[in-house]
């Protein structure tokens, strides 16, 4: 069938720094999402850890629709309900007692780390400026967060970056300890690296860049974009490491798919940003806040919590039999409904083909890399769901290393 828009639109009219398939969506229920051609695929990649309640969830659709209907946008030079809302249920529900409204994980950490330089600015010396960061992290696409994000790749060409950023393996204490120091203004870590592979930090690992950052004054700066908002099991996945950061992002989830970003912080900390030293046009809008609000209404339920673990064993219960049977992954890891599979050396840098398999067979997943298999699906996939989405990939690994034994 012929549509008025495809894939070949796209390479007409878009900036070519993405790449899509060829599949174009255009509904979505639930877990299950349809194509221009009515072809159903289950969703397991939840829009990079954003559909956090699927699609089109009921609640987040009337609180969208009522919204709509009585205010769209103001500005920062007056406030608005939906966002003392919002601000009041993040601090209630963590340890910040201050919230900045942005539009993305990106603007919250630009926001973050501009607020670590100001508070070692302003508290200590112009001259404690070093942030640290780890090796293969990913913060943002700005020109300040590609550049604290441990990832050459996204910063080349873009040159020359900001100053003042140390990159040091993830996990390795031993390299923390001999590099920090009172120069350093902040310490930035995401609680599992996403975009590296679904690479959790060690709990001691974690303990002891808190221990350390207290002793050299330096402020430390959780990047919760993606195991926010219920994804690992808890709302933040800081609650469950055993250390409270002083400085906490998050996005993705937050709206369920709506565009919205925050800084959640100390109330000392926050004291150093006065009026004009930041901002953002769309930060605290009063439709991405309604839509957001509702979200944690529904999230922060300690039983919606508790089945994401279910949901967590199921997906482990079903990865490592597929495992076993093809032996295709060499590990299968994460937390909650962050998961990775990382395959065996055999099959080193083919992620992609199987994610195109995988898509042929009516499912959607997601890279991290190129040797993970990356799963971010609802935080309320209905089982039946998840059994036929496994049933799904197993059909996609059989045809993957058919067409491996073909090309051998």
């Amino acid at each position: 069938m012929a549509h008025r828009f495809n894939r070949h639109t796209f390479d007409e009219v878009m900036v070519p720094n993405y790449a899509p398939g060829a599949m174009i969506p255009v509904r979505g229920q639930g877990s299950r999402v349809w194509d221009q051609d009515n072809r159903e695929y289950i969703d397991f990649a939840g829009g990079i850890a954003v559909n956090a309640l699927g699609h089109c969830h009921p609640q987040l659709v009337q609180a969208l629709t009522e919204q709509a209907g009585q205010l769209w946008h103001l500005s920062n030079v007056w406030t608005n309900e939906p966002a003392l809302e919002l601000a009041q249920q993040l601090c209630d529900l963590t340890f910040a007692d201050k919230v900045y409204f942005a539009n993305s994980g990106a603007e919250a950490n630009e926001a973050a780390l501009k607020l670590a330089r100001r508070y070692a600015h302003d508290m200590h010396s112009a001259s404690k400026d070093q942030i640290i960061s780890f090796h293969n992290a990913f913060h943002g696409r700005t020109l300040f967060t590609v550049s604290v994000g441990g990832q050459a790749k996204y910063s080349e060409g873009f040159g020359p970056v900001p100053g003042g950023i140390t990159h040091l393996p993830f996990n390795d204490i031993a390299a923390l300890e001999a590099a920090i120091s009172d120069k350093t203004c902040a310490v930035i870590m995401e609680p599992i690296q996403g975009e590296a592979g679904i690479l959790p930090a060690d709990p001691a690992f974690a303990q002891r860049v808190r221990t350390l950052c207290d002793q050299h004054q330096a402020l430390l700066i959780f990047d919760e974009i993606q195991t926010g908002v219920g994804r690992t099991g808890t709302l933040y996945a800081y609650q469950n490491l055993g250390v409270t950061p002083d400085i906490l992002t998050t996005a993705k989830a937050l709206g369920g798919g709506f565009p919205i970003g925050a800084m959640l912080c100390t109330d000392e900390v926050s004291q150093v940003m006065g009026i004009g030293t930041h901002g953002s046009t769309y930060g605290g809008n009063p439709l991405a806040c309604r839509v957001a609000s509702e979200v944690l209404k529904v999230i922060a339920d300690p039983t919606l919590l508790r089945g994401v673990q279910l949901r967590h064993q199921l997906f482990l219960d079903g990865l490592h039999t597929l495992s076993e049977t093809y032996g295709l992954f060499r590990q299968i890891r994460g937390r909650g409904l962050l998961l990775g599979c990382e395959l065996d050396e055999r099959w080193r840098g083919q992620a992609r083909d199987l994610l195109n398999q995988s898509l042929a067979a009516g499912l959607m997943v997601l890279i991290a890399g190129p040797d993970v298999i990356r799963l971010t699906p609802s935080l309320i996939i209905p089982e039946e769901d998840i059994q036929q989405g496994l049933d799904r990939f197993e059909q996609a690994i059989q045809q993957f290393l058919h067409l491996c034994t073909e090309e051998a």
